[in-house]
Formats: structure tokens, C-alpha cells, sequence
């Protein structure tokens, strides 16, 4: 008994030389549980997938400044400040870098804002 568990410590400890039986046993194991592993064990590293808005962003040139139209669904919030988070949270992974010179609501003939105009700028550095 003493001899099994001096193996199972030795092969803990990675004391045999390279090369030998119980060394190629030991990369044998490893290998097999890269490979063979994932087919059993579900690790959760699958890549989640990004969608930073779920509606359809338009940009108009405008001189010096991009003009973005996003949907109202998009741009959630009901203050000022909540509007421009929100747009800029939308706008930012399109256009990176951003600055929001100001927006202003698109409304139907009913009224209701349909839509945010945002004049975007590109900050000089």
C-alpha cells in the first residue's frame, strides 16, 4: 500500500525525470483532460453575445459633426441628463471617443417623440 501511494505522491509532486514511463504518463493525463475535459465539464466560457442597442442608427455628416437619429425605444431615461447617458452609451461603441454637443427630440404629428437627434463631435486632442 505504501508503494501505490509514494506513486500517487510522486506523480502530485512531478519527481520523475523527463523521459521516463511515469513522466510520459503524467503528460498523457494532462493531455487528455485539455482535450477530452470539455466534452464532460461545461466551463461557461462561451463568448456572450454584444449588442450594444437593438435598433437602427442613422448618421448624417453635418460639417465638423456627425448627426446620429436613434430610435426613442433605444434612448431610455427621462431627464436631461439620462437622455444624453443613454445616447452616448448607444453612439460611443460606433463612433468611439465622442462628444455630445446636444440633441433634440424627432416627434410625429401626434406629438410623441418618435426619435433623438444627437449632433455628435469627434474631441481634438
Amino acid at each position: 500500500m505504501s508503494r501505490i501511494w509514494r506513486t500517487i505522491r510522486s506523480y502530485i509532486w512531478w519527481t520523475h525525470n523527463r523521459g521516463s514511463f511515469h513522466y510520459d504518463v503524467m503528460v498523457t493525463l494532462i493531455l487528455l483532460f485539455i482535450f477530452v475535459a470539455p466534452h464532460w465539464i461545461d466551463f461557461n466560457d462561451k463568448p456572450t453575445e454584444r449588442n450594444p442597442h437593438q435598433t437602427e442608427v442613422v448618421v448624417l455628416p453635418d460639417g465638423d459633426e456627425f448627426i446620429y437619429q436613434i430610435d426613442v425605444s433605444a434612448a431610455l431615461g427621462d431627464t436631461d441628463t439620462e437622455i444624453r447617458k443613454s445616447l452616448m452609451h448607444i453612439v460611443e461603441p460606433i463612433a468611439g471617443e465622442i462628444e455630445l454637443v446636444r440633441y433634440e427630440a424627432v416627434r410625429d404629428r401626434k406629438g410623441d417623440i418618435k426619435s433623438y437627434k444627437a449632433w455628435i463631435r469627434k474631441p481634438y486632442h
